[in-house]
């Protein structure tokens, strides 16, 4: 790995000098969703083509096989209850894992026609669940099972944890892929990895206003790349965003500035907090699972 790239004199204040990327685990053909549960200390992980979710134990160092298999599961998220909430490509739905272990279906249909392959997942303090909706999992049979577009389109939707109501809450991207909510649930994060479908498609996240009634607007281009992909990322309890990029993780401050990289020696997919003061930054890449510390904590639920 290479050095720490700061950018910016507000990177050097998230960084710890001393503090070096771990490569905790490799064995996968392609990982993302990771999501700690600060409750077991452990972090859950996709191993999407091999079908199967993993278990990360941060007590022993410990990975081992959580689920499988998994139909192709990808994003994860903890609800208010510190339950699992995934995304699956096969399945083509959202389930919940509950405390007994037991996987029940929480969304399956919009407006009567199945959902392409849900990707990247949310969960807002008012327990609601935000997740995307891309192709990836129909394009071919290496990450779910290849089939049309029931729907037509790729979407964001929000689903009400009440009544089970979908509603599409972004409409306008081409293949929208990761999620993440500032600190204060005011924006919502949304990026756009369409260019794997439409040539010259800019390659950017995208930030939407969420008003009281958890509908959008006023969306904004936050950040864009010139080459490669953002695909996973997650905000400090400052509203830095950390993404996945092309080289590794991007630090954007909260105007949208590049302010540092941290190096990863694979593709990287996703990234989330964790650790006992949440200052630990879990990486996703490719075929493994890297982590280090940083000078910043995961943003909580307001």
């Amino acid at each position: 790995m290479g050095e720490l790239e700061v950018l910016d004199p507000r990177f050097g204040k998230l960084i710890i000098a001393s503090a070096k990327l771990e490569q905790l685990w490799t064995g996968a053909r392609w990982v993302e969703g990771p999501a700690y549960f600060p409750a077991g200390r452990y972090l859950i992980f996709s191993d999407i083509p091999n079908d199967r979710l993993m278990r990360y134990d941060e007590t022993s160092g410990v990975v081992s096989v959580f689920r499988e298999p998994s139909a192709n599961n990808n994003g994860n998220t903890v609800d208010l209850e510190g339950r699992l909430v995934s995304c699956e490509h096969k399945g083509r739905r959202i389930t919940r894992t509950e405390h007994d272990g037991s996987v029940i279906a929480l969304a399956t249909h919009f407006e009567g026609q199945r959902f392409n392959s849900p990707n990247d997942i949310v969960v807002k303090s008012d327990g609601s669940i935000w997740f995307s909706d891309p192709t990836y999992g129909i394009d071919g049979d290496y990450e779910g099972d290849a089939a049309p577009s029931e729907i037509g389109e790729a979407n964001v939707y929000r689903l009400d944890p009440a009544t089970g109501t979908v509603t599409a809450v972004v409409t306008d991207r081409v293949q929208p892929n990761g999620l993440a909510f500032s600190p204060d649930e005011g924006i919502l994060y949304v990026s756009d990895t369409g260019s794997s479908h439409v040539a010259g498609h800019p390659r950017t996240i995208t930030a939407y206003e969420v008003w009281p009634d958890n509908t959008l607007a006023n969306p904004r281009t936050f950040a864009t790349l010139p080459d490669g992909a953002y695909d996973g990322f997650r905000c400090d309890a400052q509203g830095n965003v950390w993404s996945s990029a092309l080289g590794g993780v991007h630090c954007h401050a909260p105007d949208g500035t590049h302010i540092g990289t941290i190096p990863i020696p694979e593709l990287v997919s996703n990234v989330c907090f964790g650790g006992r003061k949440r200052n630990r930054l879990f990486v996703t890449a490719q075929t493994s699972l890297y982590a280090i510390y940083v000078n910043a904590q995961g943003a909580l639920r307001p």
